[in-house]
């Protein structure tokens, strides 16, 4: 089962990633470029991750709607036509 630690976990590990990133990366001219795509990255990543988390930890479990025709409220009619 899903909790708040699974958040707190992660955010640990994108900043130890993060960090790892910043000091091992390849050395030379290009070495902005690689650190900039491996954090930018890293975050991305872990955003998605918790947006989706987030999403499904307190889902809507029955969703009510008022706009509906009266013969649709408790569910369609079972066994009648349609047409």
């Amino acid at each position: 089962m899903a909790n708040g630690w699974s958040l707190l976990i992660s955010v640990i590990f994108i900043v130890v990633f993060c960090i790892v990133a910043w000091f091992f990366s390849p050395k030379g001219e290009n070495q902005t470029v690689w650190r900039s795509t491996l954090v930018l990255s890293a975050w991305s990543c872990w955003l998605m991750w918790a947006i989706t988390f987030l999403a499904q930890w307190h889902p809507l479990i029955n969703p009510e709607r008022s706009d509906l025709r009266p013969e649709y409220v408790n569910g369609p009619v079972k066994g009648g036509s349609m047409f």
